[in-house]
């Protein structure tokens, strides 16, 4: 969300300072609700924060044209490793959660 503060130096109006805002925060904002969504269904934050992860990479590699791939290696390891490592965390927790019904 720290990127979107860009658009206060466009010199727009308030509703297009608003609606700027909220563009540029849609992406954060259905994380947020994924990230909600995932405290209670371990499972679905394995999936999406997993596929977003592995979807930026494929995207940083093969999306961008004349990309080195040493950037594009550099991009993916600090963009979507996060990603790909809290997905792992919530599949650990459904796998734990799943083995304490169990017993």
């Amino acid at each position: 969300m720290l990127f979107s503060l860009d658009v206060f130096d466009e010199n727009l109006s308030f509703w297009g300072t608003a609606l700027g805002l909220f563009m540029h925060n849609i992406p954060a904002l259905i994380l947020l609700v994924l990230t909600i969504v995932s405290w209670k269904h371990e499972l679905v934050g394995a999936i999406t924060f997993i596929s977003a992860g592995i979807l930026y990479v494929f995207r940083a590699f093969f999306g961008m044209r004349g990309l080195d791939w040493r950037i594009a290696l550099s991009w993916s390891l600090t963009i979507a490793g996060p990603a790909i490592l809290v997905g792992i965390l919530f599949l650990i927790g459904w796998f734990k959660k799943k083995k304490i019904r169990k017993f």
